[in-house]
């Protein structure tokens, strides 16, 4: 990749982290060359929907909602802009005020996660999370797409089914699981394309900046 692009996605391999519960991520050779005559390397995965660096589609947590595949590719791709969080518990509506958010932008938030969370190798119960009245602030200034530095936009232990229901329920597309350590705060260029799974509620993603 071009030194004017960073990747902001996390390397998915066998043993990583996972939302508790969710399949597990699991790499395995299918065909390998010179093993049965195979002339070639084949390989496997098995994995969530919302393994590592992913999306969420309105489908996720809104009955009869929009499926990834739907995905309108304006949503996450182009100008973007990098928002600091210094709250190490959630994102509330009184730090995002002074940031003037607008109708349309994808706003990505750069929190302790990034340099803590994906640092431990059990699943952090405790990452920054974006709290249920900081969604419904989102939802009312109509962005288009929300991004955030761990595996969920919500809460492990509060406000996870209703910010991802006031975020998704408003239309919002949804990126979880970036890495946003070395990016600076700002504006930016975005590219986030999840995998196009028919009928999915979320697929994994590679994300891509430009500062």
């Amino acid at each position: 990749m071009g030194k004017d692009w960073m990747d902001v996605s996390v390397p998915v391999f066998q043993g990583m982290v996972h939302w508790p519960g969710d399949p597990a991520f699991a790499f395995d050779w299918f065909l390998q060359i010179g093993k049965n005559g195979a002339p070639c390397n084949v390989s496997k995965l098995s994995l969530g929907t919302h393994t590592g660096t992913h999306m969420d589609a309105p489908l996720h947590f809104i009955r009869n909602g929009k499926t990834i595949d739907q995905l309108p590719l304006n949503a996450t791709i182009g100008p973007a802009r990098i928002i600091p969080i210094k709250n190490k518990e959630s994102i509330q509506v009184d730090e995002l005020k002074p940031f003037r958010i607008r109708k349309g932008e994808r706003i990505l938030f750069k929190t302790r996660n990034s340099t803590r969370s994906w640092k431990m190798k059990k699943f952090d119960e405790d990452f920054v999370f974006i709290s249920r009245e900081a969604a419904a602030y989102l939802a009312e200034k109509k962005i288009q797409t929300v991004g955030v530095d761990y595996l969920s936009v919500g809460g492990f232990k509060k406000d996870g089914v209703e910010t991802h229901q006031a975020l998704l329920g408003a239309g919002i597309w949804v990126i979880e699981g970036l890495q946003l350590a070395k990016a600076k705060a700002g504006n930016c260029e975005l590219i986030c394309l999840p995998l196009k799974v028919l009928g999915a509620e979320g697929a994994p993603a590679r994300a891509v900046i430009r500062q």
